[in-house]
């Protein structure tokens, strides 16, 4: 059974950055459980999830909500089968869990509107952005 788990997040102040890691156990980024897309996705405090941003199996090509277009970005590395998010310039409205999310066949250009296609979740990590 693969499982998700994220880390990183944490208190930061307006302007600054955060990483978050998503580290993927029980299976590995090539194998047919691993072997689809791979993102992020948010949920804020009374909101419901939104997606964030996704990546594609081959790490070549990369999607992201307008709102955080220019400020984060995704990457993994699948030989340590981990996932990251760099997230620079935050906002007081990025303040959210963020969860990482597998999927085995939904394509990464179609990761934000098929959330509840996702296979595998991870437990969350909590960011706070503070003004």
């Amino acid at each position: 059974q693969v499982q998700l788990v994220e880390s990183g997040g944490g208190l930061v102040q307006a302007g600054g950055s955060l990483r978050l890691s998503c580290a993927a156990s029980g299976g590995n980024f090539r194998s047919y459980a691993m072997g689809g897309s791979m993102g992020w996705f948010r949920q804020a405090s009374g909101k419901e999830r939104e997606f964030v941003a996704a990546i594609s199996r081959n790490g070549g090509s990369t999607y992201y909500a307008d709102s955080v277009k220019g400020r984060f970005t995704i990457s993994k590395d699948n030989a340590k089968n981990t996932l990251y998010l760099q997230m620079n310039s935050l906002k007081p409205e990025d303040t959210a869990v963020y969860y990482c999310a597998a999927a085995r066949l939904v394509p990464a250009q179609a990761m934000s509107g098929r959330l509840g296609a996702m296979d595998y979740w991870g437990k969350g990590t909590l960011v706070t952005v503070s003004s």
